[in-house]
């Protein structure tokens, strides 16, 4: 029984301690600070077990050509090459202040269902700098096309890339969609 009590008590000193660290202001939240490694774990852990289970979504078809073409104008248009790159694009000087980093896309894609990665541009990410696009009206399409050049983008060239950015003829761009 009296086991129980230190444990209690120590469990009430650390939940008070942490309290005070992190709401009273000693708990450094610039981006010219890494996050602490438990810190950067845990935030790592919680998104991906939040993304897993809110991303419900399946993809509306298969991702065809058309598809990966038009994710990639998207992609280009929206400003995702100046977080995260592309074929033949290097990151905006900005995108290296964020914290945490940007991923590079073309090497988590793989390890990504587009379900995720759907819900992922679609909601965004808090304390990420990832937006919500969804929020700001773009079409459920327009994002499983992002997709599915995502999903494509690890074996894409500086070419195709360049090529795919161009609208086709006639076609109005994705923000004015």
């Amino acid at each position: 029984m009296r086991l129980l009590a230190v444990i209690g008590v120590l469990a009430i000193v650390v939940a008070v301690g942490a309290a005070i660290f992190f709401f009273g202001g000693f708990y450094n939240v610039a981006a010219t600070e890494a996050e602490p490694g438990p810190v950067a774990w845990a935030m790592i852990k919680t998104r991906i077990a939040s993304v897993d289970r809110h991303a419900t979504d399946s993809p509306p078809a298969a991702f065809d050509d058309a598809a990966v073409r038009a994710g990639a104008r998207a992609y280009s248009a929206r400003g995702c090459a100046n977080c995260h790159g592309a074929p033949g694009v290097e990151w905006a000087k900005f995108s290296e202040g964020l914290r945490p980093d940007p991923p590079d896309l073309k090497e988590i894609v793989n390890n990504r269902e587009p379900r995720h990665l759907f819900w992922v541009v679609k909601n965004g990410i808090k304390m990420t700098g990832m937006p919500s696009f969804g929020a700001i009206g773009v079409a459920d399409q327009e994002i499983w096309s992002i997709v599915a050049f995502l999903k494509k983008l690890p074996s894409v060239s500086e070419a195709d890339f360049k090529a795919w950015q161009e609208a086709p003829a006639g076609a109005p761009p994705p923000a004015a969609r």
